[in-house]
């Protein structure tokens, strides 16, 4: 009967073992889910803020790149005033002009 016993018990560990094993298992597979989920999701949220800045930034130099051209739009027109060559001027303004006295 002892010989009995310990095959049971033995059998009754074995059981044990093989359930503790089998829920560790389901455990780190939850875990290495949970990790590949969450780094994906970072991934996505990484490039989604990649491409709003790269459209931030876009937005930015085309405004600057306006700014630009409206300022030496705007000095080349001074400069054009100043020696009385401006197309916008009237002939007494253009009369005035030395270089063409």
């Amino acid at each position: 009967m002892e010989g009995k016993n310990m095959s049971e018990k033995t059998g009754e560990v074995t059981g044990h073992a093989q359930v503790k094993k089998d829920e560790m298992m389901d455990q780190a597979s939850n875990a290495a889910h949970t990790a590949k989920d969450k780094a994906s999701d970072t991934a996505q949220s990484a490039q989604q803020s990649a491409h709003e800045t790269k459209d931030q930034a876009g937005n930015i130099l085309q405004k600057t790149g306006e700014q630009v051209k409206s300022m030496a739009q705007g000095a080349a027109e001074t400069v054009k005033s100043t020696l009385g060559i401006n197309s916008t001027t009237t002939d007494s303004a253009s009369s005035n002009n030395p270089l063409k006295n």
